[in-house]
């Protein structure tokens, strides 16, 4: 209680905040944005590959530059828009690593080290290509879940440099001294049986294998099975388990976004008149006096009244 106390006083006391939130966030959210910064991106992505071709940089040199200056004009405007949205709950811009991302790369271009230079600055721009993931929701999922499988990658390469190791071993002892160019020294023996892996002149290196011993077969097949097959294969399923626990992140992200937002009020009936109004009180006003008519009727036990009859008053003093 005591924050949502301070954090609505901080909101009263800057009423202006609110407004251009509200504001930024209509332009964030809507779909000329996302489109317009990544035709932007785009363009930024094209102009780093006519960069490549000298004879277009000479011919062309000031109008790259200028579509590169206005490149970052836009994705300048982009950042303060953004941070816009957030004027009034300044933190939930800081939550997002994609706002951090975009932030820094914004402003490393702004840095004097980092304009002067030139390859560092090509480098910048490059990973404004990496923005695109920003708009495109599968391209997001794809990256988290690289970011994700990082764990059971370097688990996976650990076991293979072990399997590398293991098999070169073995490889320099009984192949060394007939085979030299493939096996000759560890180095030699790691790189032959790394391009083994992928299945590379498996059949040639069975071929010369068998020449020196009929036991290369068996060094041979047991390393491409677990090489080739069974290290390949849980690397697939890291990255697919990476990838089902990323897109679960996703939707719990949209999710908790869509519980975030507020709900819409439900569409109002169109205002009625004031009349139509008074006439639906006089309506009321009379059913609920034709009830109590009708209850105190049961109560005294006359019956009630014939349509279109007139009821005269009792005289008083009748007799019957």
């Amino acid at each position: 209680m005591p924050e949502q106390y301070d954090q609505r006083t901080a909101v009263e006391s800057r009423p202006g905040r609110p407004e251009l939130a509200r504001r930024c966030r209509r332009v964030t959210e809507a779909r000329w944005f996302a489109v317009t910064v990544l035709t932007v991106i785009l363009l930024n992505a094209a102009l780093l590959g006519l960069e490549t071709y000298s004879g277009l940089v000479e011919e062309w040199h000031r109008w790259l530059r200028l579509a590169e200056h206005g490149c970052l004009a836009v994705f300048t405007a982009e950042i303060l828009v953004r941070l816009g949205a957030h004027a009034d709950r300044p933190r939930g811009f800081l939550k997002d690593p994609w706002n951090l991302f975009d932030l820094a790369v914004v402003l490393c271009a702004f840095l004097p080290l980092v304009r002067e230079n030139t390859t560092v600055l090509r480098l910048l721009r490059l990973a404004r290509v990496l923005r695109t993931a920003r708009f495109l929701p599968q391209l997001r999922i794809v990256l988290v879940a690289v970011g994700r499988s990082l764990p059971g990658t370097l688990s996976f390469l650990l076991v293979g440099a072990l399997l590398l190791y293991v098999y070169a071993m073995v490889g320099w002892v009984f192949f060394g001294r007939q085979d030299p160019e493939h096996y000759g020294s560890i180095g030699r023996a790691v790189l032959t049986l790394f391009l083994l892996m992928i299945l590379d002149g498996i059949g040639d290196a069975i071929h010369a294998g068998l020449e020196i011993s009929r036991w290369s077969l068996l060094y041979y097949a047991s390393y491409v099975l677990l090489a080739s097959f069974v290290l390949v294969n849980v690397l697939i399923g890291v990255v697919i388990t990476s990838l089902e626990e990323a897109r679960e992140m996703e939707e719990e992200q949209d999710a908790r976004d869509t519980a975030a937002e507020p709900s819409p009020s439900p569409p109002q009936e169109p205002g009625r008149p004031e009349e139509d109004d008074r006439l639906l009180l006089l309506e009321r006003l009379a059913a609920a006096r034709q009830a109590l008519d009708a209850l105190e009727r049961d109560l005294v036990g006359t019956p009630p009244p014939l349509a279109g009859a007139t009821s005269t008053p009792p005289t008083t003093g009748a007799r019957p």
